[in-house]
This record gives C-alpha cells, structure tokens and sequence, in this order.
C-alpha cells in the first residue's frame, strides 16, 4: 500500500534522510522505531508533503501512486492521514466545526451540520468521548491526552485509508495511553486501514501489536523484524544499533 524507495530528504541544504526503504502493508499495524533526531519525524512530514522537506532522491508511492510531488491536500484526498505529534491549537473553531470542514474537503462532499452531526456522535459513542468535547475550541486548553484523543476522533472521523501517527503516545499517562491505543485499535477493525506507527517506546505496543517493525538510526534503517525486535530494544537500548549502522556505511 504505501512504499518508500531510496528516499533522501533533506531540510535546509542538510540530508536528514540518507536512503530509506520500508513498506507498509494495508490492513496491518507497522512500526518506525528510533533514537531523537533519527529521521522518524522528518519521514512522517514528508509522507504527508511538508514543503519544508524536499525530496533529494528516491520514490514515495501509495496504492502505486506516485506522491512526490503531490499536494498535502491532494495526498490527504487520496486516503493518507497524519497525526501531529504536537497538535496545533485553534482558538474560535470547534471540533465539531473543524472536523465537518475537513471531513467535506477530503470526502468532496457538502455536509449541513445537521448531517454531519450524526456521523461525528458515531464516532465519538465507538471512542467513548464525552459529547461536549465537540463544542470545544481545538485544542485549546485541552490535556496532553485530550488532545491526542482529538487527533484519534479526527482519524475515526475521516477513515483515512493509511494513517501515520507520529508519537502519539509522547506525553500521555498511562490511562490516556490505554485509551488512545483502545481507539486505535478499533478503528482499524472497523475500517480495516494500514497504519504506521511512529514512537520511541515500546510502552504504546503492549497494547497496539505490530505486523511490522523498522529501526531507523542516523536517516537510515538499521534493522527490521518484528516484536521480537521490540523487546530487545527494550532490554538493550539503541547502542547495539551503532555497529551495525557502521556496517551500512563502509
């Protein structure tokens, strides 16, 4: 479904990534591990199209479509769905606003808000989200964990057929992190969408089981399996990784 080929990226004139191949399968759960500053956030953005991250080489392809010059808006059209590691508040404009101007954008559709009303309290009952919360402003004032639960309402709102979601566990206690995951995890029974999953902990796994797992270190991956892989992070970190990036360079 979504395939990356020989992608360097680079922001500013600087190579951040230095070559990375991964595939992520429809209808599966893959993960993209790694220590800070090792490129995780950086291919998110660029799966999505930031213009601040410009493709120096190498291929995106989704549903065997090429998406390197393609639009953030055009690539969200085509099913791809980002959740932002640190969500953006807008004052004056509703979640439930917000969701229905996105949700008529992305679907080309022309939704009253009567109409749309039914389809968001589908969503919020199947995520267990207090009614209320989409007459709040978004994001404003919310809590770490609101406003990851934000960014899972609006994944269950759109049924994106592929969604990256960047640290979404950063932050969260450990019963926002259960919901969250919970939400996650139904979304993708019900919709059946691939998903990538970006993190630095294992933490968020004990509840969201991989199909697929990728270490990226220093813009490159490292090493690939599958939670077997997980667990020795866990247990030994990422120094181990640094022989065997050693060995990619030479």
């Amino acid at each position: 479904m979504l395939e990356v080929k020989d992608l360097h990226v680079t922001v500013e004139g600087n190579e951040i990534l230095k070559g990375i191949n991964l595939i992520a399968k429809d209808n599966e759960i893959t993960v993209l591990m790694g220590p800070n500053g090792s490129g995780k956030s950086t291919l998110a953005n660029t799966l999505m199209g930031h213009p601040k991250f410009e493709i120096a080489k190498g291929e995106i392809n989704f549903n065997d479509i090429l998406l390197n010059e393609l639009s953030p808006e055009k690539r969200a059209k085509l099913g791809l769905f980002l959740s932002f590691q640190y969500p953006q508040e807008i004052p004056g404009v509703s979640v439930r606003n917000f969701l229905r101007t996105a949700y008529n954008s992305v679907k080309g559709t022309k939704l009253s808000p009567i109409e749309f009303r039914k389809i968001i309290e589908e969503k919020m009952n199947l995520l267990k989200v207090d009614k209320s919360f989409a007459d709040r402003y978004l994001n404003e004032g919310f809590s770490g964990g609101e406003k990851k639960r934000s960014e899972i309402l609006q994944l269950a709102v759109l049924e994106p057929k592929f969604a990256i979601l960047d640290e979404t566990d950063s932050g969260l206690d450990i019963d926002s992190l259960k919901t969250v995951a919970e939400g996650v995890n139904k979304i993708k029974k019900k919709i059946k969408n691939g998903v990538l999953i970006i993190t630095h902990y294992k933490r968020i796994l004990d509840y969201i089981k991989p199909d697929k797992v990728y270490i990226v270190k220093n813009g490159k991956i490292v090493e690939e399996g599958n939670i077997e892989l997980v667990e020795k992070l866990e247990k030994e970190g990422y120094d181990w990784l640094d022989e065997v990036n050693e060995q990619l360079q030479v």
